[in-house]
């Protein structure tokens, strides 16, 4: 397990998957807002409903739960996609279940999937792209050292409207470890 100072990032686990599907993908506004691909309804259990199904095989994606050290209590879902080996690059994603909005973990997640990103993968940049007004997202970015790097006007379709995205990056050498550590064993 990845350990930040209130967030750890582990395996999924098939527990994980009936809660993150309910308070994540069910809440249409924000899997709207989240999600490249247009919100459509899938029946629990179908065999096409892969929804936070981590496939071991896709070397593109490293997909984590998020935790609750404290309680070790589900929060959420992060990850590494778009992994590129050879510019040795990747982008981060995370989403926090309802309870756990507004309380920092978005901060301390962050600063763990750097820490995976720069210290275990040995990647050089990680990006972030996110709406405009998702000031929460933006925040977590810019508290570990993301610089804006730009804004894609029009480039997201949510809920009836193109809105824009804000454009985010980190390289290596600008990121400062957190207090991020591995658990032993």
């Amino acid at each position: 397990m990845l350990k930040g100072g209130k967030a750890g990032l582990r395996a999924r686990f098939d527990d994980d998957i009936p809660v993150l599907r309910t308070e994540l993908y069910d809440d249409v506004v924000n899997a709207s807002r989240a999600a490249a691909a247009p919100w459509r309804p899938i029946a629990p259990g179908s065999p096409k409903d892969t929804r936070f199904v981590v496939d071991d095989d896709d070397q593109g994606t490293v997909a984590f739960s998020v935790v609750d050290l404290e309680t070790d209590s589900l929060i959420g879902t992060a990850s590494l996609w778009g992994i590129d080996n050879h510019r040795r690059s990747a982008h981060i994603g995370l989403a926090l279940l309802p309870s756990a909005r507004g309380r920092g973990y978005g901060t301390d997640v962050v600063a763990v999937l750097c820490h995976y990103g720069f210290v275990v993968r040995g990647l050089q940049r990680l990006q972030i792209e996110t709406l405009v007004d998702n000031a929460a997202m933006l925040r977590a970015a810019e508290r570990n050292g993301f610089v804006h790097e730009g804004q894609l006007r029009s480039s997201a379709w949510v809920l009836g409207e193109f809105v824009d995205e804000a454009l985010l990056g980190l390289l290596a050498h600008e990121w400062n470890a957190a207090d991020v550590r591995l658990e032993p064993g």
